[in-house]
């Protein structure tokens, strides 16, 4: 391996290294002077104590209607679902928990769930939310083969479980 090669893969192993720790990225909200997620972000992102209070406490009260489940689990997994959502925004906190822990009793791949945090206007730097039409979070897009097939934006109309399962059996 020549030297030019040698500079060319440590430029792109840094590379990798570099947007790699971009994700579950803290920042300081303006407005409230607490952390806030922004940007591509995974579910570990809630372990952080800034968000793990509202997050594990959602999660473990909600209460799943498992008849509804019982139909999800009778849905494919080809589904991908992408999540774009503000952890100042008091609908995220509570939804986004309830969401996890439908996609935990389903044993959905968490490879197929996409987690995008915004600021107070709705932005991200680092990914083009704007091509998403994102007025409210949180937003659940569901997607079959690349093409949208649903959202459920902000409050679920009846209950996530009996939304998602509307959407998925279109």
């Amino acid at each position: 391996m020549n030297n030019m090669s040698k500079i060319f893969l440590i430029l792109i192993l840094s590379l990798i290294t570099i947007t790699a720790q971009k994700k579950n990225k803290i920042l300081i909200d303006s407005t409230s002077g607490k952390p806030m997620l922004v940007g591509l972000c995974d579910r570990e992102a809630f372990a952080d104590t800034n968000f793990a209070w509202w997050f594990n406490s959602g999660y473990k009260f909600y209460q799943l209607d498992t008849t509804v489940i019982a139909g999800l689990k009778e849905v494919s997994k080809e589904y991908t679902i992408t999540i774009v959502m503000g952890t100042w925004c008091s609908d995220s906190r509570r939804e986004v928990p309830r969401f996890y822990k439908i996609t935990d009793e389903l044993n959905y791949p968490k490879e197929k769930i996409t987690l995008i945090n915004v600021d107070r206007s709705k932005t991200e730097v680092d990914i083009n939310v704007e091509s998403m039409d994102i007025e409210l979070v949180p937003t659940f897009i569901i997607y079959s083969e690349g093409k949208e097939i649903g959202r459920i934006i902000e409050t679920p109309n009846k209950s996530l479980e009996k939304d998602l399962l509307e959407i998925l059996n279109k």
